[in-house]
């Protein structure tokens, strides 16, 4: 902002009226003034999922540009965080992959649970000169990785799925996230869906008490985890779909998953989509709905919607009204689910009737 002690002002003409110079620089002082008069009057929060993260830092930009009486500031700090601030008041958006329970429903009546695109998880590895491959894996087998029974990548479960892949007899090195996470919650909820010993012995959340594995590694968002990955040969861990361009370039590995009608899929223009068309019509009016572990041969089966948890009521009229007006278009086809926007992270946009649904639980806010 201009200040005069820290410039020098242009010296007034004899006759006492401003000089020509000093006009111009005194209305560049108005212009100015006139502008941060005119900035963002309404200042909203976003934190949480670090696979949402990436798309919200597309969605602002453009929504501002065209709203600057709003500044919306984003944070990667995991879902945990993400629900718990939003749930605290500290943040309007909450970005989560995963949905409140019941039980944190019934202790925080009045918040919801709003998809705004439908996402997907990977499951990658660190297998030098397997990297180029698609190890095919399944529940089971992933649960055995992460409670340590199994310790090799050439055991025999492993190679009962993949006749004929030279699996190496080095020890697999189970890297999981050590933050609050809705990856966590989609990836348990694999385990837990497809094993049913997992189930009883850890079952599903946004935090777990992880099995003590020797050697196993904690990491921190999705770039944590793709780090860990990188760094560590023999790793295997869970990425968020929007990560798919860091997993590519850091050359890892994705494993090709066994389904629930016992097919292996990769993530891609028909899976994603048959899981969707599969789940999307069970979607409840609370839209809290897992969609991990769909039917159907074709069904990839890590996928879900992405969440943003607001409370439905708000301090004041004017924010409720800019987080409407936010939601409204992100969730729009011609808005922020555009493919312009959707398919530089890998989503979905919502199917129609997940709008419609959506569109209703953005009405609440108030």
């Amino acid at each position: 902002m201009f200040s005069p002690k820290s410039a020098s002002m242009p010296k007034q003409s004899v006759s006492g009226k401003p000089s020509r110079k000093l006009r111009t620089v005194l209305l560049a002082a108005a212009l100015v003034v006139a502008g941060s008069a005119t900035a963002a009057t309404t200042h909203l929060i976003e934190t949480g999922s670090s696979l949402l993260y990436p798309l919200f830092n597309l969605w602002v930009p453009a929504w501002t540009a065209n709203h600057p009486e709003v500044r919306i500031d984003t944070a990667s700090t995991g879902s945990g965080t993400g629900i718990a601030q939003s749930i605290e008041g500290i943040a309007q958006f909450g970005a989560s992959d995963a949905y409140l329970s019941d039980v944190q429903m019934k202790r925080n009546p009045g918040m919801l649970n709003i998809p705004v695109a439908i996402s997907s998880q990977m499951i990658n590895y660190n297998v030098p000169g397997l990297n180029d491959k698609h190890i095919k894996l399944d529940g089971p087998v992933i649960a055995g990785m992460y409670d340590g029974s199994i310790r090799y990548w050439d055991d025999a479960r492993v190679k009962a799925l993949n006749p004929g892949l030279a699996l190496p007899h080095k020890t697999v090195v189970a890297v999981h996230r050590a933050d609050g996470s809705g990856d966590t919650f989609m990836f348990t909820q694999f385990l837990s869906f497809s094993t049913p010993a997992w189930n009883q012995k850890v079952a599903y959340g946004t935090t777990v008490s992880w099995p003590s594995v020797p050697g196993a590694i904690g990491a921190t968002g999705n770039p944590g985890m793709v780090t860990a990955l990188a760094n560590t040969p023999y790793s295997i861990a869970y990425v968020g779909v929007s990560f798919k361009n860091e997993t590519d370039k850091a050359k890892l590995g994705e494993a090709m998953l066994k389904n629930r009608a016992g097919k292996f899929v990769l993530i891609n223009a028909r899976t994603v989509p048959a899981a969707a068309a599969a789940m999307v019509p069970k979607t409840p009016r609370d839209q809290r709905i897992s969609m991990v572990y769909a039917p159907g041969e074709e069904s990839y089966p890590i996928i879900n919607y992405e969440y943003v948890i607001v409370k439905s009521v708000q301090p004041n009229a004017e924010a409720a009204k800019q987080m409407r007006d936010f939601l409204t278009w992100a969730v729009s086809p011609d808005g922020g689910n555009a493919p312009k926007f959707l398919d530089q992270v890998h989503f979905l946009p919502l199917p129609a009737s997940a709008r419609a649904l959506t569109l209703a639980q953005i009405k609440e806010i108030h």
